[in-house]
């Protein structure tokens, strides 16, 4: 692939934030005239130092302004391209609380910033916006990294706490979108990181992000028995407080163990998981969201159906939604939790060759997040079993869908 000079880079990359030459010379304390000949190519980029502050400007790894333009996709509307994937690499690549172990640590952002920046970064994901998520992730994690090695004392394990829900949503985001090992390096941070936010719930809650990774690469049965020796730990009762969160998180485990057992094929298992998170949600009595967790009978339910595709029983996930989900709950979920199980429920019907409704529940759930039915992996993979097996030619709204998506035949 041909090199690219730096100012087009910069100039692309000033233009993605969509911050005018005007604005970013401002913030970088120079005039428009110098970034013009900048991206022009007239003036050169030769100081690291200007080069640091231009990439923190703008929200880029220094690399990519350095190196090679990396293959971006084409295939989906707002999904991840490799652009994003190289920056968030980089970002989960760094360091800074060994660097600030020998060196001053640079300031960090403050902790009500950080705070708020987290908050909205989950609702971007539990609302299914994965593309602009991933386009604020490095940022977000450099952010969140820099936090936790500069705050001491008091601050330390605030600041921890946010760090490790970064890594947390960071995994999340990426596994959704296919890319399992970085979604797994994410994951493994989180963990590390909530031993020293000293808080056992987001630990728990890390080992549904890992487990969840380890699922997708492949590695049900550990993830299976990880799952399952944290939620005993965890579980209300005794020496645990039977609170709100602690059951949320408890039984969050206990549905991830059982899609790992649904992975191998073990039903008792996953009737067993269910059943005991079941029990959970109705000593908290309604769906909730403690720890981002949407835990609730609604979404044991939904895991019911998952589990049941997972096992091949299509017809017995399409009975669980129609039977045993009420409309108004499921309604009052987040859309990323619809569209899953719409995405879901989509495969359950193709497992029994109703390729009308899966196509139907594509539709549903691309209106409810675009992204979770355009950018992954597995709606493309029921999409093309749809168009394969529909005779004739698809329904328009499908055959529109599919075209958006970049799945043919």
């Amino acid at each position: 692939m041909d090199e690219l000079p730096i100012g087009r880079r910069v100039a692309y990359w000033r233009g993605r934030r969509k911050m005018s030459q005007q604005v970013f010379a401002d913030r970088l304390g120079k005039s428009k005239s110098w970034v013009d000949k900048v991206e022009r190519g007239v003036r050169r980029l030769d100081k690291f130092s200007v080069l640091y502050e231009i990439a923190d400007i703008l929200q880029v790894d220094v690399q990519l302004l350095m190196g090679k333009d990396p293959e971006r996709r084409t295939d989906a509307l707002n999904c991840i391209d490799q652009i994003e994937v190289q920056e968030i690499r980089a970002a989960l690549e760094r360091y800074d609380s060994m660097s600030a172990y020998f060196d001053a640590a640079p300031s960090p952002p403050p902790l009500d910033d950080m705070r708020k920046a987290v908050n909205h970064a989950w609702l971007t994901y539990q609302y299914g916006r994965y593309g602009m998520l991933t386009r604020a992730l490095p940022k977000l994690l450099r952010d969140a990294q820099a936090a936790d090695a500069a705050y001491g004392g008091e601050r330390a394990a605030e600041a921890a706490h946010l760090l490790g829900q970064v890594y947390q949503i960071a995994s999340s985001v990426l596994r959704k979108l296919g890319e399992c090992e970085l979604a797994w390096l994410a994951a493994d941070r989180s963990m590390a990181v909530a031993q020293r936010a000293d808080d056992p719930l987001l630990a728990g809650i890390a080992t549904t992000r890992v487990c969840a990774a380890l699922v997708a690469m492949g590695r049900a049965r550990p993830a299976l028995e990880l799952n399952v020796q944290i939620a005993n730990r965890l579980a209300p009762g005794g020496s645990n407080e039977v609170s709100p969160a602690r059951l949320s998180v408890y039984g969050m485990l206990l549905l991830q163990g059982a899609m790992a057992a649904s992975r191998i094929g073990d039903t008792a298992s996953v009737d067993d998981l269910i059943n005991c998170a079941q029990e959970a949600a109705v000593l908290l009595g309604g769906d909730h969201n403690h720890y981002w967790t949407s835990f609730g009978p609604t979404n044991v339910e939904l895991h019911r159906a998952a589990a049941a595709v997972e096992l091949g029983d299509g017809g017995r996930a399409v009975e669980v939604h129609q039977l045993r989900i009420a409309e108004p709950s499921f309604n009052a979920l987040l859309p990323e939790r619809r569209a899953h199980h719409l995405l879901d429920i989509a495969r359950g019907y193709a497992q029994i060759g109703d390729v009308a409704n899966a196509g139907e529940m594509l539709l549903l759930g691309d209106r409810l997040a675009p992204s979770e039915i355009r950018c992954r992996p597995i709606a493309h993979e029921v999409m093309s079993d749809i168009l394969r097996r529909t005779r004739g030619a698809p329904p328009s709204p499908v055959a529109e869908l599919a075209e958006h998506m970049g799945v043919g035949v």
